[in-house]
């Protein structure tokens, strides 16, 4: 009886299957629990998720506490661009070191661009300037390049200066650098940290 009850109590909880030695099946769709009889006890493993548990945030007055909720909007507004600008430039740089000419090179980038300007550019144009630096930032987290260092190396020294000459008129700087431990990227590394977790 006692068994049963451990078994069910399991199922109810959601648990996820471990492997041990031996099996145990609760009924005949049941979950399988891995199970060790140590000292005539029967030890059951299960594999439990994780859990994270986070101390209430605090604000110091309710301005901090709207600037806080202000850049969790902005941040889930971006994290999936960034995210996917992590998957395609690993993609675009597998591909683009196994063409040898450097017209073909060139042609090959021309494409992959015109393809993210056709399906992203209409969205990343409606960002505000704030939620486009908090992307500068993240792509260099999502990368480990910085967004001018990503224009140099595809689009050449004078189009990276370029752009980087516009980011400055609008107060940005393709060269900042990602630091998830102090000033602002901390807490947008905790905001993305509650985001893969569901909490947020």
């Amino acid at each position: 009886m006692r068994s049963f009850i451990i078994i069910v109590f399991f199922i109810l909880c959601g648990v996820v299957p471990a492997t041990a030695q031996t099996r145990l099946t609760a009924g005949k769709e049941g979950t399988l629990l891995a199970y060790r009889v140590e000292n005539g006890d029967t030890v059951y493993y299960v594999q439990l998720r994780e859990i994270v548990i986070r101390a209430p945030r605090k604000f110091k007055n309710a301005a901090e506490e709207r600037q806080f909720w202000r850049l969790v909007t902005n941040v889930k507004k971006v994290y999936p661009y960034a995210k996917l600008a992590g998957k395609k430039l690993h993609e675009l740089n597998e591909h683009y070191l196994e063409i040898k000419s450097e017209k073909d090179r060139k042609a090959y980038s021309k494409k992959v661009e015109d393809d993210l300007k056709a399906e992203f550019e209409g969205e990343l144009r409606k960002l505000t300037v704030t939620q486009g630096r908090i992307l500068l930032r993240l792509v260099d987290r999502e990368t480990g390049n910085t967004t001018y260092e990503i224009l140099q190396d595809f689009r050449g020294s004078l189009s990276a200066v370029f752009w980087q000459t516009i980011a400055r008129v609008f107060g940005s700087n393709l060269k900042t650098r990602y630091d998830p431990s102090s000033g602002e990227d901390k807490t947008i590394e905790q905001i993305i940290a509650q985001i893969e977790e569901g909490s947020i």
